[in-house]
């Protein structure tokens, strides 16, 4: 399946889907595409002057053009997903802070999609991160379980 994480840059999610058979949908695949396009004048903004403008599909003309360039970019992972992992309460260093608003948006939409979803709280101790990483290996497996 093909699973939504948020952050949506976060290796270490990415991974742990990643071996269980399952396809993480990643910031860095949709960046990566727009660094290689000789289109692309100025490949570290990695935005064109559409992507603003496709951002309005999911976010209004009043926000901030900041906001709807992120959202050209996370609204069609959000729209490809048929599953998701959120991790609240992370860290700055485990993944994008990019902008609060974003990160609001972001996740309202996923859980607005009604898929499976699971929220946890990023971990603090050994054993909470063991925890965390059963919790997720058992959330995904249930996800094939379901489409098996």
């Amino acid at each position: 399946m093909k699973v939504a994480i948020f952050p949506p840059n976060s290796l270490i999610l990415a991974d742990l889907i990643e071996r269980r058979g399952h396809k993480a949908l990643v910031l860095q695949n949709e960046i990566r595409k727009k660094v290689k396009d000789p289109e692309i004048d100025s490949p570290p903004f990695n935005l064109t002057e559409e992507d603003p403008i496709k951002g309005l599909k999911y976010a209004a003309i009043e926000v901030p053009s900041g906001v709807r360039g992120r959202m050209s970019i996370f609204g069609p992972l959000i729209e490809e997903a048929e599953a998701a992992i959120i991790m609240d309460e992370a860290p700055f260093g485990f993944g994008c802070i990019g902008c609060a608003r974003t990160n609001e948006l972001c996740v309202f939409n996923l859980r607005k999609r009604g898929i499976p979803t699971l929220e946890l709280k990023y971990p603090k101790t050994k054993d909470e991160t063991t925890e965390l990483v059963n919790k997720i290996n058992s959330f995904l497996d249930s996800l094939e379980e379901d489409n098996g």
